[in-house]
């Protein structure tokens, strides 16, 4: 009898544990991340008068002036030599820069590339570009490459790589939430895909590096220059 409860209690101690394991994120002090529900989420690119926000610190004035309260900024995807949306661009459900399915150099077209979006139902989702379907849209924003697909990351990164800089991306958690991650130091893709992967991304896309700005006052983080073409925001609603 005594042997059975032990082994019950032994059981009871690792789904607890197992549950503990899924529900909290392991600790990675070379990144910051911060987590949002999807129904704050935003995609800025210009203002009414046409103009670009161009920094962080812009658009928080400019937010600011309607009342709202930015509670998170970082740049959201690559941008042309003109600063305009590389590849495709959703804002309010209206397309500002179609899809780019050619093929080319650099970061973007190291393919999967994919796309970030939030549905009509503000549901999150992060998807290949081939797969993903321009119907039901209220933003999204495309980028490359694709940190983790399917739960398997990019298979053109390597381990140990010596290719490093600062980068930023975003997740879609198993929880639905959104999680946005900015490296503290430079670091290659696979590390930086292996972050998203490791907090149970099932799917995870590179936003850019080197020029990665993030305005997150809650994790101590007050960035507000930058000079970029699309920006992602999180407000207090």
């Amino acid at each position: 009898m005594l042997k059975k409860s032990l082994a019950l209690l032994f059981i009871i101690a690792v789904v607890i544990t197992g549950l503990f394991s899924f529900c909290t994120h392991p600790e990675d002090n070379r990144f910051v991340s911060y987590t949002v529900n999807p129904n704050q989420i935003a995609l800025y690119y210009k203002n009414n008068a046409g103009n670009r926000y161009g920094s962080l610190g812009n658009l928080k004035s400019a937010l600011a002036k309607k009342g709202k309260i930015l509670l998170f900024a970082m740049n959201g995807g690559m941008y042309k030599p003109n600063h305009s949306p590389q590849g495709l661009y959703i804002e309010n459900h209206k397309e500002i820069s179609p899809v780019d399915t050619t093929s080319g150099t650099g970061n973007f077209y190291l393919k999967p590339n994919g796309v970030f979006y939030i549905d009509s139902n503000t549901k999150p989702h992060i998807t290949t570009t081939p797969d993903f379907k321009a119907t039901g849209v209220k933003c999204a924003t495309q980028s490359g490459p694709m940190l983790v697909t399917d739960g398997a990351i990019h298979p053109a990164f390597k381990e140990g790589s010596p290719n490093v800089q600062v980068r930023n991306g975003v997740g879609v958690l198993p929880n639905g939430k959104v999680i946005f991650a900015m490296s503290k130091e430079k670091i290659n893709f696979y590390d930086f895909a292996r972050y998203f992967k490791n907090l149970g991304c099932k799917n995870a896309l590179y936003l850019d590096g080197f020029v990665s700005r993030m305005y997150c006052p809650e994790k101590g983080i007050t960035q507000t220059d930058g000079d970029f073409g699309v920006i992602v925001g999180a407000t207090s609603n």
